[in-house]
């Protein structure tokens, strides 16, 4: 166990305590029921399935996956629930346990609506933008891009539209006749300027007329010139007029070609083709925008004729026995969706303006994604638990760490303990990835802040021990040019002493000034070689005082008791006594801080045991003292003499005096127990018993013997029903709760007594 670990982890598990009374002869075994009865039984809860599944009995379904005796009562109800928050319930309820079919039956099913809901919600999502753009486009004044963009979009929108409400669609269609209408305007505009020009010359000439009616100098063969030029004037006019009706009918022509193009209609296209060039027959020149859209439509009908001929039915049987080939596939998962997305996306492509009827094509390819994409979807779920995992185990680790923080004592850190908390700490948080990136990184920063934090005030002490070891260097430099030997060597020892009494630096760093120091220290030592065998020496005495500190505490880590217990202020002057040694000799060094850790280790792991021990005997001798007063309270109903009953409850009270350490409520629950009326109902008090027994065997994960079944089962039901949606966790807390109440329940004959509190106490351990 690690340094960190060792701080930072959980209390340990209440220990198993042992039935107080001796264990009885065991109850004869009741017979197996026969094959017969249990074919019986699984019918009838078929048959009450069905019934639940006809009268739409969400809660009798519900149970029925989480308590149904045979695994094919619990797939066929989880095949039922449909509603998605009791999906989620449900597979919480079932996450972890035995039957993993009922877990991916009901997993499989939630996925599946989220996947549909995901689904719509992105086809919405691309209606709204579509029609939103239609809009957009509508409130645009006329440009050269202005009827192109329109032919887009709306080809864009049929793609969607079918999925549309039908008050956007008409919103749409709305957009799209305005947005027409500015075109027509456009063209209206250009009519009626040339028929301005026409009313302006058709108004100069009529003031002409005039001008030269009243100054009567016009002559006749001028005024029938005037006459020819306006008449003239109109016929161009009028041909203009009829040359913009004719554009404007090839125009419309050509968009409703357009339109039937897009949704990959070829024989109507192509009759609109005709009919322009029936139109064409009669009409003038074409302007260059028009010549350029009716080149468009002949070259995408001519190649949607080709397409359709040659391409979407080879390709589509392709990606049909491609997708089928995926099935059962080895490929790794991410590599296997990549490729079936990429089908999927090649299968849209293809299935865009094809104007033929592919259902059953779509649905057979559908499927075999389907089935294709099982693995990828186990896998990705696998990750993202493994994800969700890791995301909390940080949390905690992080909470860990944080409280390690605040909780310090900064007076006098043990910086040796703060290194090992974030070198220890950034190896968990490591350890523990991936996670999903958005709810990692506000965990990231925090674990940032507080690492650094302690980071900060480690690298102040480090700086500050430095500083230290180089006044000891300073110091020893000027030993080692010293004429007085002897005193040199006494002062470098000292110096060596404090140097192992300055705190942690860097590892690099410290091997660096270790060598700078030791240096100057040999080079004292050197100059006098007896005052070095005695520092050997010396070396040697404290390696002997080292194994003797060892072997004491090896020694103590032997004992038990009271003796165990009391021996842990020794242990702590054994620490300081050992730290006080100072150096070993180089080869041993090591091994006997090794040695002297180890054993202070199992001192403390004895320490732990014997205080698991005490903890456990102290709920034995609750139980023991629960079991007189349960015998004084029993002999109350049967009104005995006087003497009798002050017999009973004198022992009971003996043994209450007698106990020296109780669990936590344990000292009050016997005393409202001693202070309870007996109660005259034995077979209330033994079922009351009998249900603290199917509680603590379902806390446990034990089964209830087969009379307590229905029992167990009608609790479980109540208990899940309770628990929807807030999660069912077991911990030793609960199981003390339950002795407690065992404590204060009422009294019943020895026998069944006996019987049913070794059943009880089986339950503890697990």
């Amino acid at each position: 166990m690690s340094l960190l670990s060792r701080f930072f982890r959980k209390a340990p598990p209440t220990p198993a305590i042992p039935a107080v009374p001796a264990r009885p002869p065991a109850p004869e075994a009741r017979p197996a029921p026969l094959a017969p009865d249990r074919a019986v039984e699984a019918a009838q809860e078929e048959a009450s399935l069905q019934a639940a599944i006809d009268r739409n009995d969400p809660e009798t379904i519900a149970r029925l996956v989480v308590a149904g005796k045979s695994t094919k009562i619990r797939q066929l109800a989880a095949h039922a629930v449909d509603d998605p928050a009791r999906l989620r319930d449900l597979i919480r309820e079932v996450r972890g346990g035995n039957d993993k079919s009922v877990y991916k039956i009901l997993t499989s099913k939630r996925d599946t609506q989220l996947a549909e809901v995901r689904k719509q919600e992105q086809l919405q999502e691309e209606v709204n933008a579509a029609a939103g753009a239609i809009e957009r486009h509508s409130h645009r004044p006329y440009d050269a891009l202005f009827g192109p963009t329109l032919d887009q979009l709306e080809i864009r929108w049929r793609a969607v539209g079918a999925q549309a409400s039908a008050e956007l669609a008409t919103r749409v269609r709305q957009d799209i006749d305005c947005s027409r209408e500015i075109i027509a305007s456009h063209l209206r505009q250009i009519a009626v300027e040339a028929s301005r020009q026409l009313a302006a010359e058709n108004a100069a000439a009529e003031a002409q007329r005039i001008r030269e009616l009243e100054q009567k100098t016009a002559a006749s063969e001028a005024a029938e010139r005037a006459q020819v030029e306006a008449e003239a004037r109109k016929e161009r006019a009028d041909k203009l007029a009829a040359e913009a009706l004719a554009f404007r009918q090839i125009g419309g022509l050509i968009r409703k070609a357009q339109g039937a193009l897009s949704e990959g209609s070829t024989g109507r296209t192509a009759g609109l083709r005709r009919a322009i060039e029936e139109k064409l027959a009669s009409a003038p020149p074409l302007s260059p925008y028009l010549t350029n859209q009716l080149q468009s439509l002949d070259t995408r009908l001519n190649e949607l004729k080709d397409w359709k001929s040659f391409s979407v039915a080879p390709k589509r049987a392709e990606l049909l026995e491609e997708i089928e080939s995926l099935v059962d596939s080895t490929l790794d998962p991410p590599v296997l969706a990549e490729r079936i997305k990429g089908l999927q996306e090649e299968w849209r492509t293809l299935s865009k303006g094809a104007g033929e009827n592919l259902e059953a094509d779509w649905q057979r390819f559908q499927e075999a994604a389907r089935k294709a994409y099982q693995p990828c979807r186990d896998y990705f779920e696998a990750q993202s638990l493994a994800r969700q995992e890791n995301l909390q185990r940080r949390e905690a680790m992080l909470a860990r760490l944080v409280a390690f923080e605040s909780g310090h004592d900064w007076e006098r850190p043990d910086w040796r303990l703060v290194l090992v908390a974030l070198r220890e700490s950034k190896q968990l948080w490591r350890q523990h990835s991936p996670v999903d990136r958005a709810a990692g990184r506000e965990l990231q920063q925090r674990f940032v802040a507080v690492t650094s934090k302690l980071q900060n005030r480690l690298d102040a002490a480090y700086a500050a021990n430095v500083e230290q070891k180089q006044s000891l260097i300073g110091r020893a430099q000027q030993l080692s040019l010293s004429e007085d030997s002897r005193k040199a060597i006494d002062e470098v020892k000292e110096l060596q002493r404090r140097w192992q009494t300055v705190g942690l630096v860097p590892r690099d760093e410290d091997h660096r000034l270790w060598e700078e120091f030791r240096q100057h220290c040999d080079a004292v030592f050197q100059r006098r070689q007896q005052e070095f065998t005695e520092y050997n020496a010396a070396l040697e005495a404290n390696k002997v005082q080292a194994a003797a500190a060892c072997e004491e505490l090896e020694g103590l880590a032997r004992l038990s008791g009271a003796q165990l217990m009391d021996s842990t202020a020794r242990v702590a002057e054994l620490r300081g006594a050992f730290a006080a040694l100072g150096e070993f000799p180089r080869g041993s060094a090591r091994e006997l801080r090794t040695r002297f850790e180890r054993a202070v280790d199992d001192c403390e792991a004895a320490v732990e045991r014997q205080k698991l021990r005490d903890a456990e005997q102290s709920w034995s001798s609750l139980l023991e003292v629960a079991n007189r007063v349960r015998a004084y309270r029993l002999a109350l109903l049967s009104e005995p003499d006087a003497a009798h009953l002050a017999s009973l409850r004198q022992v009971a009270e003996e043994h209450f005096a007698a106990v020296t350490r109780w669990p936590r409520g344990g000292h009050e629950a016997v005393k409202t127990a001693l202070a309870k009326a007996a109660g005259a109902d034995l077979e209330a008090n033994e079922k009351a018993l009998r249900m603290l027994c199917i509680r603590a065997e379902v806390l446990a994960d034990r089964p209830s013997p087969p009379e307590d079944q229905p029992l167990r089962r009608e609790y479980q039901v109540q208990r899940l029903m309770q628990a929807m949606g807030q999660g069912i966790t077991a911990d030793a807390t609960q199981m003390d709760t339950l002795t407690l109440d065992w404590v204060q329940a009422g009294p019943i004959e020895e026998g069944r007594y006996t019987q049913l509190l070794e059943r009880f106490m089986e339950c503890r351990p697990h």
